[in-house]
């Protein structure tokens, strides 16, 4: 009689969980936090209510945060308790492979605004009205019909009461041979330390593990912080031309992802001092290699399209 009632089949059954609706919640105040701030920087509004948008922003992103970790706990939970058995873990492994690839056409976008920009500084159009349709007419005005933009004078694009660069301002890019190519190299020995830390889990061996996963996070990191050093000495801004525009939104989306990634590995470094992987068990970490190899990726088409393709001829100029 206990037989019939037992687990017959090979598939995990959920248990009723409130993170679902709770994400989707935390996900709409996340949102309309972010519009209202938005549109008081914009319109100069004082909110919603009296009630400032990066604060309603703030909570939204808090409970997202909040609720991610609590949802991840309960899956961590569930693989410890051998719920994730063989054919589960393979239909895991069909939804990160899903998931990696709608990231990939989310930096295809990216690279797709990138390149439109890059190839067709002045247009291709003849005709005024489609021309002035499609903002090609914008577009000669702020580059000059030349990629990258030409420099302009810093006199003229400096807030004078404080000494900031304006919106529009513009004096060169990256080095690709400096800071772009240390990063390259951290990314590159970050993926050489997640595998050799893979390859340690399928021979159960701990140590090796822990030492691997240790290291990928401290790249991770380290790569975190000569991205914020870069961006604190860039010499063009976010606003005001195009190439800083698409300069910011593919390299910042790729940072963003590299600081969700370090995480990922932090998360795994701390389940295996606790020995929770072995060797027929661990797709948590197994998705979190997959994924820093994505970012890797990456970065090495932003490195050469971007900061060698595209440096032009002003290329190492600083503030």
């Amino acid at each position: 009689m206990a037989q019939a009632h037992g687990k017959q089949h090979d598939y995990h059954l959920l248990d009723p969980s409130p993170w679902p609706i709770l994400a989707a919640l935390s996900a709409l105040v996340l949102a309309i936090g972010g519009i209202i701030w938005m549109r008081s920087l914009g319109e100069g509004a004082a909110g919603l209510f009296g009630v400032h948008g990066s604060w309603v922003f703030y909570l939204g992103a808090a409970c997202v945060i909040t609720v991610a970790a609590m949802w991840w706990r309960d899956v961590v939970i569930e693989a410890q308790r051998g719920d994730h058995t063989p054919v589960v873990q393979l239909h895991l492994r069909y939804g990160i492979i899903l998931f990696i690839a709608s990231e990939v056409m989310f930096f295809v976008a990216w690279f797709w605004a990138y390149f439109d920009f890059a190839l067709f500084p002045g247009g291709v159009y003849t005709l005024d009205n489609v021309k002035e349709a499609l903002g090609l007419v914008q577009r000669n005005e702020l580059f000059g019909g030349v990629w990258p933009p030409v420099p302009v004078d810093s006199t003229d694009a400096v807030v004078p009461a404080t000494g900031a660069p304006a919106d529009g301002y513009f004096k060169g890019t990256f080095d690709p041979w400096g800071i772009p190519l240390v990063n390259t190299l951290i990314l590159l020995t970050s993926g050489c330390t997640v595998t050799w830390a893979h390859h340690c889990v399928l021979k159960n061996d701990r140590r090796g593990l822990v030492l691997g996963l240790a290291a990928t996070v401290a790249l991770g990191f380290i790569f975190t912080c000569f991205q914020a050093y870069e961006y604190m000495h860039a010499a063009f801004t976010f606003g005001g031309h195009g190439y800083g525009a698409t300069f910011y939104m593919a390299t910042g989306f790729h940072g963003g992802h590299v600081i969700i990634g370090t995480i990922f590995l932090a998360v795994c470094l701390l389940r295996a001092l606790k020995g929770h992987f072995t060797p027929k068990q661990h797709f948590g970490f197994e998705a979190a290699a997959w994924y820093w190899h994505f970012v890797d990726v990456v970065w090495l088409f932003l490195f050469a399209s971007i900061y060698v393709w595209g440096a032009g001829p002003n290329a190492g100029a600083v503030h």
